[in-house]
């Protein structure tokens, strides 16, 4: 068995509405085996991991995946539920899989829920290794692999605070991304998008992170703002301390001055050569050593958020307590058993490791790891209390005094933190600090809360949902408005009225389209950025106030959704275009690749749906959320009943746009003031004004905008490439238009029928990675309207030979028995020059192009201009319907 390839799909998918990954496999000398036929594969595999007995597969109950085991399943299966359960000992809670054969034999997709990719590929190989040995009978380290998946889980997750915070953000639906390996996550979309690494937000200050990061300058100012610090020095000198000892005979401290998590610290030092090896041990760590007097008393750390205090600890060194009968070592082994401790931060407690600051402290104390402490004597382990070196954490938030409470806000203000930890010694922090002895040690940004979350005693303190609040305080929203637009024709035109009525309303919109990702004006990614990706551009740009974002089927079908939840989700159109294509083998696979965007909607999102299609009216009776229903026709019977029913509709009557809502009825705009309609000659358009009515409205946008927008909506200047009018010195008329498939072609037909009253000359080609099938239907669709025909080809062949795609348009032309003129001239532009020259006395001429730009400069060549009416002298009459 061996792996083709990974595909990481991060958001909503044909599978999940959550991340997969899906791992291609080629099962080689495996395919169309099955288990039953190795000889012990099947218990060797249960002995191995029995949790597959638990395992329900389709049968709906536990021990169904055994029984398939033993009744004989593909190998393909078996990695699945292997997978899975080597990820359920990892701790992920996820189940999903499916494994689906991908149209060849032996090569099968398996799709896994991934909530961790770097975890899940290397879960998906030890696998399917795992399986390969099983059926081969020979040796496998499976618990050497897993305990290096252990440590690959603990190295790739999220670090506790983190992991805390896109926790807190999550329940709130807060949109939650990560970026890259490391802590960042983005936090919310567009002008609410947020980041937060670790407990830094967007919002500290860069400033206060540095001073805190600076020991010497964090202690000055405070100083300066009256707040009690140690009296110290910061020096590189091991005599400078020895003289602050010498001089101030009290007990000191040492710790390095770029340091954290108590690394390289030691308190309570009395003795000249004490200090000679706590300065070395210091310098470990970082070259400048803080000399300070030690602070008798208990360590806190008090949590403040948007000056508030929000947490407070109190932290205790690692330490061990004896029983009488065990050593040091066996009693911190033991301690370390606990199942609340862990590697680094996997858990919230550390296990104790003795290192040289451990051996240092117990040197110091005169013991070693081989005593044996009486029962009940605690022995301390080191002199620091942070939880990453073995330290606990006891909850004390409800016992701070108001003074130790102002005293950390102070504190906080003072180095310009929004999230600190303020380190804290005290006698009693449940006492009034003027009649104590107490110091500020340090102020610590980017605070780990791990403590608050899981202390060891006391009740646990949502420290991540208060760093939430502080970003997004109640109310404030965080997220824009999306509207995801799918069909097989209609989509980019309807995404470009969308965005053109926010625009108007006075937003500032993102857009993904065929053409490009535009933010605002601006064209910020061209080319063809209908996917995911595109869709994250828009969502992270912090000026976007509103995002309309076209999603193409191949998009979806490869990468699954760029977002979690739109407000809005169209579907302009349904048809057989893409048949035969990834794996599609018939419409109602299109459908359920398209019906995702309307799907993953808000809690308030609306489905718009075209009424005129019975696949889409068949779709809205399985979806969750409301539909609004779009239509040509007034007296479509969908549109009675659902109106009828209380529902939402917008539709033509009378030569005007409607919006209907149960018996209620309102007109928006009439048809022939909106030009890319061409006075209804263009029928098409007319349902994606509709579409973009509908978007508009349940987003807030008046009648009064919608229509305006509308208005002012052109082809030449709004829509490129999509039924745009050239008007030519002789007043011929030359329409551009990217229609590629059956449905686009009729549309163009109709419309030029509806302007002409008879066939009109064209050129007409057709991309590359279509189904023969569907392609020669476009082409005697064609027939019906057009005549002559020129043939080209796309410059991207998309697979085909060259001329290949040209002669079977033009046989199965032939093939109908109505095309009496068909010319070949594979190049678009020259095929256009060519048409332009041989039809002199035609008004209305029709190019099916590939890209817009290098027909738009053949046709100003010509002398053409672009106009946004269309005026033929013997127009016939054009009604609305």
């Amino acid at each position: 068995m061996k792996v083709i390839h990974y595909r990481h799909l991060d958001g909503p998918n044909l599978y999940l509405h959550r991340p997969v990954l899906v791992v291609r496999v080629d099962l080689e000398e495996f395919t169309e085996r099955e288990s039953y036929e190795y000889h012990g594969f099947v218990e060797r595999l249960l002995t191995a991991l029995p949790g597959l007995y638990d395992h329900y597969c389709a049968t709906g109950r536990p021990g169904g995946f055994v029984e398939r085991l033993y009744g004989g399943t593909y190998f393909g299966h078996i990695i699945e539920h292997v997978a899975i359960e080597m990820l359920t000992r990892l701790g992920y809670t996820s189940n999903f899989g499916k494994t689906r054969n991908a149209l060849f034999p032996g090569i099968y997709d398996i799709i896994i829920e991934c909530k961790n990719e770097t975890v899940v590929r290397r879960v998906l190989q030890v696998a399917m290794e795992y399986v390969e040995a099983c059926a081969k009978q020979y040796a496998y380290p499976l618990e050497g692999q897993m305990s290096q998946l252990h440590k690959l889980v603990a190295h790739s997750e999220l670090g506790p605070s983190t992991a805390a915070i896109a926790q807190a953000a999550a329940r709130r639906q807060i949109p939650v991304r990560r970026i890259g390996a490391g802590s960042l996550l983005q936090l919310g979309y567009g002008k609410f998008r947020r980041y937060v690494q670790a407990t830094m937000t967007q919002l500290t200050s860069a400033i206060g992170v540095d001073i805190a990061s600076d020991k010497a300058l964090t202690k000055q100012i405070l100083d300066e703002c009256g707040i009690r610090i140690p009296l110290g020095v910061v020096t590189d000198s091991v005599a400078e301390a020895l003289h602050f000892l010498q001089t101030h005979n009290v007990p000191i401290a040492l710790k390095p001055l770029h340091g954290n998590q108590g690394r390289g610290v030691t308190v309570g030092i009395r003795l000249p050569h004490e200090v000679e090896a706590a300065f070395a041990f210091a310098q470990t760590i970082s070259r400048e050593v803080v000399v300070e007097e030690y602070v008798r008393g208990r360590q806190y750390r008090l949590l403040v958020v948007d000056q508030r205090l929000v947490a407070a600890a109190e932290r205790v060194p690692a330490h061990v307590v004896g029983d009488g009968v065990h050593a040091i070592q066996e009693l911190i082994d033991r301690v370390n058993q606990q199942p609340e401790r862990g590697e680094d931060h996997e858990k919230p407690l550390t296990r104790i490791v003795v290192d040289q600051a451990v051996m240092r402290h117990l040197e110091r104390e005169k013991r070693t790891l081989r005593d044996i402490p009486r029962y009940g004597e605690r022995v301390w382990l080191r002199d620091s209390a942070n939880l990453s070196t073995g330290g606990i954490a006891i909850d004390v938030s409800r016992d701070v005094d108001p003074f130790f409470e102002r005293l950390a806000l102070r504190a906080a203000r003072a180095v310009a933190l929004d999230v600190c930890g303020v380190d804290l010694i005290a006698e009693d922090i449940a006492q009034k600090g003027e009649s104590q002895s107490y110091a500020v040690i340090e102020v610590n940004a980017a605070p780990g809360i791990r403590m608050h979350h899981h202390p060891s005693v006391g009740e646990s303190r949502d420290v991540a949902a208060a760093i939430v609040d502080q970003m997004y305080p109640r109310g404030m929203p965080s997220r824009i408005p999306i509207v995801s637009v799918t069909g097989t024709n209609g989509k980019t035109t309807t995404t470009r009225l969308i965005r053109h009525i926010l625009r108007e309303s006075g937003l500032t919109v993102g857009m993904t389209s065929t053409e490009g990702v535009y933010i605002d004006e601006e064209c910020v990614l061209a080319g063809d950025t209908t996917g995911p990706q595109s869709a994250r551009v828009v969502l992270s740009d912090a000026r976007v106030e509103a995002a309309v974002l076209e999603t193409a089927r191949g998009g979806i079908q490869r990468a699954g959704l760029g977002y979690d939840m739109a407000d809005v989700g169209i579907i302009t159109s349904l048809a057989d275009d893409h048949i035969g294509q990834d794996g599609i083998t018939s419409v109602e696979d299109i459908l359920k690749i398209k019906s995702l965007i309307v799907e993953c909607l808000t809690t308030t999102g609306l489905a718009v749906l075209n009424a005129d299609v019975p696949a889409l009216v068949d779709l809205s009776e399985r979806l969750r959320h409301p539909v609004a229903f779009v239509s040509r026709h007034a007296d479509n019977p969908v549109i009675v009943r659902h109106l009828a029913r209380g529902g939402m509709a917008f539709f033509v009557r009378e030569g005007w746009l409607v919006e209907a809502a149960g018996s209620l009825e309102w007109n928006v705009a009439r048809i022939e003031d909106i030009s890319i309609t061409i006075g209804g000659a263009a029928a098409f358009h007319i349902i994606n004004c509709l579409c973009a009515i509908a978007a508009a409205r349940h987003l807030g946008m008046t009648r009064r905008v919608c229509a305006d927008a509308l208005h002012t909506f052109r082809s030449d200047r709004h829509n490129p490439g999509r039924s745009n009018v050239f008007r030519l010195r002789n007043g011929q008329y030359v329409i551009c238009d990217y229609g590629h498939n059956t449905e686009g072609v009729r549309a163009i037909g109709e419309m030029a029928m509806r302007l002409s009253g008879r066939r009109v000359p064209c050129v007409i080609g057709f991309p590359g990675d279509r189904d023969n099938r569907i392609l020669e239907a476009a082409a005697q669709a064609a027939a019906d309207y057009f005549s002559p025909i020129f043939v080209k080809e796309d410059s991207d062949k998309r697979g085909r030979r060259e001329g290949e795609l040209a002669n079977l348009i033009a046989a199965a032309l032939a093939r109908t028995g109505r095309a009496e003129n068909v010319t070949i001239e594979l190049d678009e532009v020259k095929a256009l020059r060519e048409m332009i020259r041989t039809q002199p006395d035609e008004p209305l001429l029709i190019m099916f192009h590939e890209k817009l730009e290098p027909v738009r400069n053949a046709l100003i060549e010509q002398g053409a201009i672009e106009v946004s009416e269309l005026k033929l002298a013997a127009q016939p009459s054009i009604s609305a319907m």
